[in-house]
């Protein structure tokens, strides 16, 4: 019996909520040796006021050294094995902006991205180009034919579209064409599989008919593909746990890895506050509410210490308005660690915070990597908070005679 056979023999129906407020890459690293990491040199009143009635630890995304995707990352975290159920990013995209994948489709979440006259990268984002810019290069790009393929474009955010191929024997093993690099030029997209080699000449067909449509923008004159695809098969978070529920996003991606477990999308919410005034709105009609913030992340990303610091206070700043909600269980966490420092995705276990009215207090008032490592929750697989949110919503019967 594995974990997900488990959590669905022990289902206990009550009236119980649970939130999840994701802060995306909340883990960070010290600039120097003994210093404060992002989260701790940020000002969070909200968080270490949770801290003094809860519990906390580091959850480790994957296994540990391992450094995960967006996909893996929250997978762990709605407590399904990330080694096990394998989601790519083109299907997270392409679901979370509505489209609706069928068997033997192969989605592709891509990015715009700058050139030079050499084809070598300059800039993997496009300056992070606005979506206004975006949208309609990406809807520029529909014009790309190839010969018995049907061919999706549909704009995303900012630098992201996702492309969609759809036709006969197409496989999703591909791998990405961006280097992770500037300096040099994109890479060819290779089948890491027999059943892929067509998607793979597709896809290089595609990129060079693209770059021609591209080729006189200043920003966004080429781009790279990633998380080729198909359609995953895993069951659904009700069906596992016997919880409605909703996910509050603002980008598509997480919107799709939500909507493929089965959560409802709510709203179109545009900021952190909008967010929360949707899980307001709509606190009645649910038991399980995942809340996702992302720009912890991609100010981590951008190696922006600074900015990082100030995201996570905007983070902070909305607990109140959650806590009045008085849920059952409230968990704070992210998907993953990403360190301005190293200006990435890291293995580093996330600072991970539960409170409700039967856990067991540990004794911290601040919220941070260093009371993370010593907390009541342990280092534990992220796969298995699920199972800890359940059993203190009271939620989980027991296992066993």
């Amino acid at each position: 019996m594995d974990q997900i056979e488990l959590v669905r023999s022990l289902q206990a129906k009550n009236d119980s909520k649970i939130v999840m407020y994701v802060g995306d890459g909340l883990g960070g690293l010290p600039q120097k040796p003994g210093g404060p990491t992002e989260l701790e040199a940020a000002k969070t009143p909200n968080l270490d006021a949770l801290a003094a009635r809860g519990v906390q630890g580091g959850s480790i995304p994957v296994k540990p050294g391992i450094s995960p995707g967006s996909g893996p990352g929250h997978l762990g975290l709605f407590g399904y094995d990330p080694l096990k159920y394998l989601i790519g990013r083109g299907a997270l995209e392409a679901t979370g902006i509505g489209l609706v994948l069928k068997d033997g489709d192969v989605a592709v979440r891509c990015n715009f991205c700058t050139v030079d006259a050499d084809g070598k990268i300059t800039d993997r984002r496009a300056g992070r180009i606005p979506t206004e810019e975006s949208a309609p290069l990406a809807i520029k790009l529909r014009e790309v034919k190839i010969d018995g393929i049907e061919i999706i474009v549909e704009p995303v955010k900012e630098h992201r579209f996702v492309v969609l191929f759809r036709g006969e024997g197409l496989g999703g093993n591909v791998h990405d064409t961006d280097p992770q690099a500037t300096g040099v030029k994109p890479l060819d997209p290779k089948a890491a599989d027999a059943a892929s080699e067509k998607t793979a000449k597709i896809a290089l067909e595609f990129f060079q008919k693209a770059g021609k449509l591209l080729a006189g923008e200043k920003k966004a004159n080429s781009l790279t593909m990633r998380g080729f695809s198909a359609k995953p098969s895993i069951p659904s978070f009700e069906e596992v746990y016997g919880l409605k529920a909703a996910a509050i996003a603002v980008y598509p991606m997480y919107k799709g890895l939500a909507s493929l477990v089965g959560m409802d999308i709510i709203g179109e919410p545009q900021t952190l506050g909008e967010e929360i005034d949707l899980l307001e709105k709509h606190w009645e009609e649910y038991d399980f509410f995942f809340v996702h913030f992302k720009y912890t992340d991609s100010s981590g990303e951008d190696g922006n210490f600074d900015m990082k610091v100030k995201r996570t206070e905007e983070f902070d700043a909305e607990v109140p308005r959650i806590t009045a909600l008085n849920p059952e269980v409230i968990v704070v966490t992210g998907d993953h660690s990403t360190p301005s420092f190293l200006s990435s995705h890291s293995w580093h276990p996330v600072p991970t915070l539960l409170a409700s009215n039967c856990c067991r207090f540990d004794g911290h008032t601040s919220f941070g990597e260093k009371t993370a490592m010593v907390g009541g929750l342990g280092q534990f697989e992220a796969q298995y908070l699920m199972t800890l949110a359940m059993a203190n919503a009271g939620r989980l019967g027991k296992f066993g005679a």
